[in-house]
């Protein structure tokens, strides 16, 4: 598949996902948002690829936001399709079923720390900065940055950082619970790649089935929650996947996963 704001490696069982569009520091733009849909439908359908790592090309910027030019245009009823399309293509990646990493170097303000909140684990480099600065040019957060930002860091960190619009560092970031892990930039695709291949090393069903059961429960009660749980636990345990999982286990020798 041929794009042209995002550059895509295969490299199984990772996949390395590029947003390049360095001389706007990868803001994303309407084109762009289709592009990541695609490309993000295509790796769902590889079951070579169990990790996709996301990162952004330059060096300056992860994606420094929206496309400020394209936004300034839009009247109210084009702003809110504007806005579902990047919920949607987000949504899309947080609920893919494989593990995707963001990998964050330089900026991740608006729109693009929106995007790193969808995705499954945040690593920063340690000159990395984030935010939601959307007051500041007087919108609100479009693409999920409202309600994923609380889930993350709750709720008096989540409006400190929505009502003023500052951004923050990646210690700052990492101490509230925005990112995961802090790492030298030059470091940072490596420790990545590290830990995409430590996940993709386990069974891709059971990878799959823990992250919708963790999605889940977080907006059930926890009895109902738990319930959920058992009823995935059993759902797996017919599965192929155990079988080898605990005859290896047993047989003290490396499993080998068929996605069954």
């Amino acid at each position: 598949m041929d794009f042209k704001n995002i550059q895509l490696e295969r490299r199984s069982p990772l996949a390395v996902v590029t947003l390049h569009r360095p001389e706007v520091r990868n803001a994303l733009n309407a084109e762009t948002l289709s592009e990541l849909s695609a490309v993000f439908q295509d790796l769902a359908d590889d079951s070579r690829v169990r990790v996709i790592l996301l990162t952004g090309a330059g060096g300056k910027a992860f994606a420094a936001g929206a496309d400020i030019r394209e936004l300034a245009a839009l009247t109210a009823e084009e702003a809110q399709a504007f806005a579902l399309r990047g919920q949607g293509a987000f949504r899309a990646i947080e609920q893919l079923g494989k593990p995707v990493i963001a990998c964050i170097q330089g900026f991740a303000l608006g729109g693009g720390c929106e995007l790193a909140m969808a995705c499954t684990l945040r690593i920063a480099a340690a000159d990395a900065r984030l935010g939601q600065p959307e007051v500041k040019l007087g919108i609100i957060a479009g693409y999920g940055g409202s309600q994923r930002l609380p889930r993350l860091v709750g709720r008096g960190a989540a409006l400190k950082l929505l009502l003023t619009g500052m951004i923050i560092d990646a210690q700052e970031a990492l101490r509230i619970g925005l990112v995961d892990e802090v790492v030298p930039a030059a470091q940072l695709m490596d420790r990545a790649e590290s830990l995409a291949r430590e996940i993709a090393a386990n069974a891709p069903l059971a990878i799959a089935e823990t992250m919708r059961a963790v999605d889940e429960g977080l907006d059930l009660a926890l009895d109902l929650a738990l319930m959920r749980e058992a009823a995935r636990f059993g759902q797996i345990c017919s599965t192929s996947d155990k079988a080898e999982g605990t005859e290896a286990f047993l047989a003290k020798r490396a499993p080998t996963w068929k996605g069954q």
